[in-house]
């Protein structure tokens, strides 16, 4: 295709596109003490919500930007999309309950759907294989910039105006961000390869979808591995604020552990062409059941201080090095057999792993008694899942490889 940007500034819209979503979950999370005191004070659970609820809708939106992103192209649905976060957050500002919040929350998130899902579908529409794991790698190290200075963002704009002044961030965020893919990037999906959209599309293409078992298994594994994501963050900041009494730290520390946690998108990009997908993701969940447990034995034996503070950090560094090493890779094993219907399988895909993540991270949320426990607990079956998922998937290919 002619007229692209450079590998580098494509890459760096596409992680712009995606990080979106980082930072209007992240930035919120140093907003979570201020929010709790305006709207819940009586229950301090159910603030975590915000960040849940979001990705809730972003998960419902996912559903239906892909489709729409066939029949139309990918730059005007990004552009829908963006005009629809930006209205959420223009209702977000006038919330006078956390009811109404949360609304403004999961209409911000569906929103924010658009410029997720029609990412993918972009770099699908260029890229396949171990060569779209690559490019998903490269997307993930300009990524995680922006889940490393979120919280401090966050703080500092509390700071200056409070909660609201964060949603103020988020919109022109989006907006220079979108103006950016509108100025830069040409449309990647040519109108005779466009799919009109149809419901019964929508329900064909995600019979296919489902029908492949690969597929099946690694959105299984992928809902999963996104729910640890999400329980640890979620839960990290009153973790650091009211059990280890480190919140005024809690943003430094957050970002330099999504710097160290990085360093896992460098990994994956280097070895993903000589190992593949499946080994690194197996890998991953092997030493992500060996940190978890290792943290729950320590909680079980009664660890407390500074040694169980480290711990804790170790452990949430692997839970987000864990995320590097494994989303990507995942969302390439499910599209690999998807190409022809890139972005219907696209929609179906993400929604079902990321509902699938809130439905399976919202229990131990709110199951959330002030100590790393539940978290750790909740995490351990999480991990299960996704490796229960992966490895079914790695014996069913060898027996196929087999016969």
């Amino acid at each position: 295709m002619t007229n692209l940007p450079s590998k580098a500034e494509f890459v760096a819209i596409i992680a712009m596109l995606m990080a979106n979503i980082a930072f209007a979950i992240d930035a919120m999370l140093p907003a979570l003490p201020q929010l709790t005191s305006v709207f819940s004070p009586d229950d301090p659970n159910r603030v975590q919500l915000v960040v849940t609820i979001f990705v809730l809708g972003m998960g419902i939106g996912t559903l239906f930007s892909g489709p729409l992103s066939d029949a139309f192209g990918r730059k005007p649905v990004v552009l829908v999309g963006a005009l629809l976060y930006v209205g959420a957050i223009a209702f977000a500002l006038s919330a006078n309950s956390l009811e109404a919040l949360l609304f403004a929350r999961f209409l911000q998130g569906i929103g924010a759907a658009a410029p997720r899902i029609v990412a993918l579908a972009i770099v699908r529409d260029l890229y396949a294989g171990r060569g779209m794991a690559q490019i998903m790698s490269f997307v993930m190290i300009v990524f995680t910039v922006v889940p490393a200075i979120a919280p401090l963002l966050g703080a500092q704009l509390v700071l200056l105006g409070g909660w609201q002044t964060i949603f103020i961030a988020f919109a022109i965020f989006t907006l220079v961000v979108t103006t950016w893919l509108a100025l830069r990037l040409p449309e990647t999906l040519p109108k005779p390869r466009r799919i009109p959209f149809q419901v019964s599309k929508l329900r064909s293409a995600t019979r296919e979808v489902l029908s492949h078992a690969s597929v099946r298994l690694s959105i299984v594994s992928q809902a999963f591995c996104y729910a640890i994501l999400f329980t640890m963050i979620s839960t990290v900041q009153p973790l650091y604020d009211d059990f280890f009494g480190q919140g005024d730290a809690f943003p430094l520390w957050f970002g330099g552990i999504a710097i160290v946690a990085s360093s896992a998108s460098f990994l994956n990009a280097a070895l993903v062409m000589r190992l593949g997908m499946r080994l690194l993701v197996t890998a991953m969940l092997i030493a992500q059941l060996g940190l978890t447990s290792a943290m729950i034995f320590l909680l079980l034996w009664g660890v407390s201080g500074d040694t169980l503070f480290y711990a804790f950090v170790v452990w949430q560094t692997g839970v987000f090095f864990q995320a590097g090493l494994t989303l990507g890779n995942l969302n390439a094993l499910a599209m690999e057999p998807m190409g022809h219907i890139a972005g219907l399988a696209a929609s179906v895909i993400g929604a079902l792993a990321t509902v699938g993540a809130v439905i399976l991270a919202v229990p131990v949320s709110l199951a959330f008694n002030g100590t790393p426990l539940p978290v750790a607990l909740g995490i351990l079956l999480q991990v299960f899942g996704a490796l229960w998922a992966i490895l079914r998937l790695r014996r069913r290919e060898f027996a196929e490889n087999a016969t």
